[in-house]
């Protein structure tokens, strides 16, 4: 299929797209990689007025330090935050999440601010948003105003951005030193969908776990953090009492959906199995020992 006629504006400055967005009154969206919105357009899920290309905005593409944290622009390509050193080094955890983004071709041209608005529960960079508690910096025509992630879902591809904003730029506050980290996704050929994933940080005081973080996907409308695994798990060994608890909290915290891709007991066992899995990765991490 095609997509329906529209008109098209190639934006030169923040100012003139959020000017033209809140010009559109809700029929302007903005485009950047266009792996998302393309296809949506091409199948008449969306049939918009106009599309604000912002492509030729500067400041926006940047993978930059902040303290021992990250900021990235929200041009920032998957490709550029799987392979850059800087994410490498602080965020081990995210930029192996960027290896199973879809293909590279896609990731060569998705962009980090686009997954975030799209916000689909099966996309991996809401989640990690979400594991490793980012804020995100939404700009509309009334200036900047900063949101956190796990505040920016609402629902399957539903956010908080408001019709006359953009994201333009991700902060990603450090994580303790020597945090280890755990990822895992189940999809039915590699560059899909998830069926569902889990990440986990674990820092390790020398004694016991200190700051647990447990994230999942797939398993709900939104990327999820397992609040009452994270408190189970601070403080322990991670002996199998510690990880059962914890798994068992994932059990009550998810509300999978069937499709044509997998049942929700499927889903639900893979997020049981998955989160041992990237909990135990963690620790041993934490702990200085090869998982």
């Amino acid at each position: 299929m095609k997509p329906p006629a529209f008109e098209y504006l190639a934006a030169t400055s923040v100012e003139e797209a959020v000017a033209a967005l809140a010009a559109g009154d809700g029929e302007a969206k903005v485009i950047a990689g266009g792996q998302s919105l393309v296809p949506m357009l091409n199948f008449r899920l969306l049939e918009p007025a106009l599309l604000v290309d912002i492509n030729k905005v500067p400041g926006l593409d940047f993978i930059e330090p902040d303290g021992n944290g990250l900021r990235v622009g929200a041009l920032t390509r998957h490709h550029a935050l799987e392979t850059s050193e800087l994410v490498q080094a602080r965020f081990p955890v995210l930029s192996e999440a960027m290896r199973h983004v879809a293909h590279l071709a896609i990731r060569n041209r998705g962009t980090i601010g686009g997954s975030l608005s799209h916000g689909d529960p099966a996309a991996e960079l809401p989640m990690m948003a979400v594991l490793l508690d980012a804020t995100l910096v939404l700009t509309g025509e009334n200036g900047a105003r900063e949101m956190a992630a796990r505040d920016f879902f609402e629902g399957a591809l539903a956010t908080a951005l408001g019709d006359d904003e953009l994201v333009t730029e991700i902060r990603i506050p450090a994580l303790p030193a020597g945090s280890g980290w755990g990822f895992e996704e189940v999809a039915q050929r590699s560059g899909d969908f998830a069926m569902a994933a889990t990440a986990a940080t674990v820092s390790f005081d020398g004694a016991a776990a200190g700051e647990v973080r447990l994230a999942l996907m797939g398993v709900g409308e939104v990327p999820l953090r397992i609040d009452a695994a994270e408190t189970s798990l601070s403080g322990s060994m991670f002996d199998e009492t510690a990880m059962d608890q914890a798994v068992a909290a994932v059990d009550d915290a998810i509300d999978p959906m069937s499709d044509l891709h997998a049942s929700a007991d499927y889903r639900r066992h893979l997020a049981k199995a998955l989160t041992r899995r990237v909990l135990q990765a963690a620790w041993q991490r934490a702990k200085g020992e090869r998982p």
